[in-house]
């Protein structure tokens, strides 16, 4: 059995093509999910909507409780970590992890800044040992992890080699986090061309639902292999 951890971050509550003003992404990372149900009706989803339900940001008390050792925390830290535990659990259960993104002013959302924020944690998620070279070690390398980044700009030439590249500081950053923590097996899809509209969105959104399902044709037989 696969575990899908679904997170979507975009402020539009709606689906794009179903509801007025609806997003992109929440389209997307719907029917990346739903196609991989289709396939495998009995795996396990969890789903963590940041868009509707950001998390906290990180504050004062939350910053002297992750350095603390966990058998040395007080009650109030323990209460202070309770959302990023909750965070860090779902992701370290997870084989695939599905993640819509639109880009808000070159950024991820802050949601999802928060979410990072939260998941990216000593002796949990990762650890520091100074003597090495490379003193970052992934804890999440320990089992194969894959991860789509479904994505939305308003404008176009945001991927590799476009004119607007440089600019594009949502995909590095959230394929950077995800390394880090031990997953390097990321897959980004984009919709553009929003504020376009007309033929060049719907174009954009075709191809980009078409990659989906080669996505799910490309991953579903590996997730089918016997572990």
């Amino acid at each position: 059995m696969t575990k899908l951890l679904h997170i979507d971050s975009s402020a539009r509550p709606g689906r794009a093509g179903e509801h007025p003003h609806g997003s992109q992404t929440r389209r997307m990372t719907h029917a990346f999910v739903t196609g991989w149900l289709a396939a495998r009706p009995d795996d396990v989803v969890t789903y963590r909507d940041l868009g509707t339900m950001p998390p906290r940001p990180v504050h004062h008390e939350w910053i002297p409780s992750a350095f603390t050792p966990e058998a040395q925390r007080s009650p109030a830290q323990h209460a202070a970590l309770r959302e990023s535990d909750a965070l860090v659990h779902e992701l370290q259960a997870a084989d695939v992890v599905v993640i819509g993104m639109p880009m808000y002013n070159f950024g991820m959302p802050s949601a999802l800044k928060a979410w990072v924020d939260g998941i990216v944690r000593v002796a949990l998620t990762f650890n520091f040992d100074p003597k090495l070279a490379d003193p970052y070690i992934p804890l999440l390398a320990e089992k194969p992890r894959r991860a789509v980044v479904l994505t939305s700009r308003g404008s176009r030439g945001y991927d590799a080699g476009g004119a607007h590249a440089a600019m594009n500081h949502a995909d590095t950053a959230l394929r950077d986090v995800l390394a880090f923590v031990g997953i390097t097996d990321v897959q980004v899809i984009a919709i553009e061309g929003e504020e376009v509209g007309g033929e060049v969105l719907a174009d954009s959104a075709e191809q980009a639902l078409r990659r989906i399902d080669m996505l799910l044709e490309d991953w579903l037989p590996v997730a089918a292999m016997p572990a």
